[in-house]
């Protein structure tokens, strides 16, 4: 029995005259952590649900509305720590043509049980029990999974500065997306060297071998990289263009008459964690916008100098809002998480002007404050961690060992008050913005 000893019951179609019994009750109740977990949890708490009904080793999520990072895992550290986008890929591909009952799971070919949600999100369970395949279970698991497929995406759209603080400075899936390739291509080329040094092939034998390896690898390495950029990056016309949609209702049926200036087309692809700020600040000022009396036009205008996201907004309203407005200070969250700023010009019986900007990248720099007591070589490894390096590369910057880095990180989380390089990073950048 796992905590709150509460005991795991599959949906049934229950009592004939409609009413709820207290094994419902109970399964409903488990649920109720789960749709109010926040994103970097939300692994755990599925994990927390359905184990007891269908038990696994391991639970992977895979969500491309999750750009900055789509992998979510729960569960065996063997597992979870080892697995790539690419396996998850390979997973979804394979689920979307048929049904898929083993695939390549952190390095290895496991039994599986794989679900693909209505958002396209995936949920696979490492070596699960026999119990997945049971009606009542099975069940049970989809509609949970749907239930938090659809969260995912609500919680995504509208990110609070916290989570997009962390997706800014971490990127974590990003950073292992990339490393994988690099070892990927490093191992290609071994392969080719190995061939060519081969003394057991003839130069025409030889040169046929190593053409076909590395044809091989090319197109992997593409299909890798392609997966990257998707998951990783919008087209900026496309990210307007989902903007639009979104506030379609509104322009369509409301009193206010929204106006589109487009980006131009061939603009910097835009980061997730940027698109899907960006979307959300416009959709909470056109809101707060229309809840004035006599707005009959909003203008809304994107921009980008390939350094930065630049947004307009403009209405003929009586320019009543202040920027203290609960929603205009959600707004000026939201950008500062990113490292952006937000300019409010607000004039009665004129209108409301705003224009933002946020910067395509990441900071680079992070001073960390007096109280937390680093050493000078713990300062520089943290300023590394911010600029998105690796252990490998911090040693070669530094000039020391990957242990020593990894006993300075160790240094880091105890003096942070952090357990994760993700969680120390956000709080580097965190400090910054105060």
């Amino acid at each position: 029995m796992r905590r709150g000893d509460v005991p795991a019951v599959p949906p049934t179609a229950g009592p004939v005259d409609g009413r709820i019994d207290g094994r419902d009750a109970a399964t409903i109740a488990r649920l109720s952590p789960l749709v109010a977990a926040p994103l970097d949890d939300i692994a755990a708490c599925l994990r927390e649900v359905v184990v007891d009904v269908v038990p696994h080793r391991a639970l992977l999520i895979f969500t491309e509305d999750c750009t900055g990072r789509p992998q979510k895992t729960a569960g065996d550290p063997t597992i979870i720590d080892r697995a790539t986008l690419s396996e998850l890929a390979q997973i979804r591909s394979t689920l979307q043509a048929g049904t898929v009952d083993s695939g390549a799971v952190g390095g290895a070919e496991r039994p599986i049980h794989a679900l693909l949600a209505g958002t396209g999100a995936l949920l696979v369970l490492c070596e699960p029990g026999p119990t997945a395949l049971d009606t009542d279970a099975g069940a049970f698991l989809r509609a949970v999974w749907e239930v938090v497929a659809a969260r995912i995406r609500h919680r995504v759209a509208e990110a609070d500065p916290s989570y997009l603080r962390r997706s800014r400075a971490v990127s974590v899936e990003r950073q292992r997306a990339t490393a994988e390739l690099t070892e990927r291509h490093a191992a290609d080329l071994e392969s080719v060297l190995a061939v060519l040094r081969s003394r057991d092939l003839d130069d025409t034998r030889a040169r046929t071998v190593a053409t076909t390896v590395a044809t091989d690898a090319l197109i992997l390495a593409r299909a890798a990289n392609d997966l990257v950029v998707t998951i990783t990056e919008e087209p900026v016309s496309r990210a307007f263009e989902r903007l639009r949609h979104d506030l379609s209702p509104l322009a369509r049926f409301g009193r206010v008459q929204m106006q589109f200036v487009e980006p131009p087309t061939d603009g910097r692809a835009l980061p997730g964690e940027v698109a899907h700020a960006a979307r959300a600040i416009v959709r909470t000022a056109v809101l707060a916008i229309n809840e004035q009396d006599d707005v009959g036009r909003v203008r809304v205008q994107w921009g980008c100098d390939g350094a930065r996201l630049l947004i307009g907004l403009r209405d003929d309203g009586p320019g009543r809002l202040t920027a203290s407005d609960p929603a205009f200070r959600e707004l000026n969250a939201r950008v500062k998480a990113l490292g952006g700023t937000a300019v409010f010009d607000i004039v009665p019986d004129w209108g409301t002007a705003i224009d933002v900007s946020i910067p395509l990248d990441p900071p680079q720099n992070a001073e960390a404050p007096a109280e937390w007591d680093l050493g000078p070589r713990e300062a520089d490894v943290l300023r590394l961690l911010v600029a998105g390096k690796r252990n490998r590369q911090i040693a070669a910057e530094l000039g020391i060992s990957e242990n020593t880095v990894k006993t300075h990180v160790g240094q880091l989380y105890r003096k942070l008050g952090v357990t994760s390089r993700a969680a120390a990073i956000a709080k580097a950048i965190g400090a910054n913005e105060l």
